[in-house]
């Protein structure tokens, strides 16, 4: 049996908790943030067996797509100290980071 921790845009989790239960895993979903840019995300938990990890990997990579966002970012201004001023800069934003642990058991009661 495997843990998969899976760490996703909110944007994708909705349309991702639907696809993984529409095939049979379970799922448990807890709001995290980011540090990049404290922006939202979604934090899923997902035990599976080994026969069906992939295809829980499958799902995870069909929704999960990395785009491109624009963000503002803090400068400096010219010949101040300690003033910054927000300016937009684009950033690659979605996927998903998944880790994968082993697990020895499980019990559920």
């Amino acid at each position: 049996m495997k843990l998969i921790i899976a760490i996703v845009q909110d944007e994708d989790a909705s349309r991702l908790v639907s696809s993984l239960m529409n095939e049979g895993y379970s799922v448990t979903k807890l709001a995290t943030t980011g540090g990049f840019l404290r922006a939202g995300n979604t934090t899923l938990l997902l035990g599976v067996e080994d026969d069906r990890f992939q295809g829980a990997l499958n799902v995870i990579e069909r929704i999960c797509k990395s785009r491109k966002q624009i963000a503002t970012s803090p400068s400096p201004v010219a010949g101040t100290s300690g003033v910054y001023v927000p300016y937009p800069i684009e950033v690659m934003v979605g996927g998903a980071t998944v880790f994968v642990m082993n697990v020895e058991q499980f019990v559920k009661f």
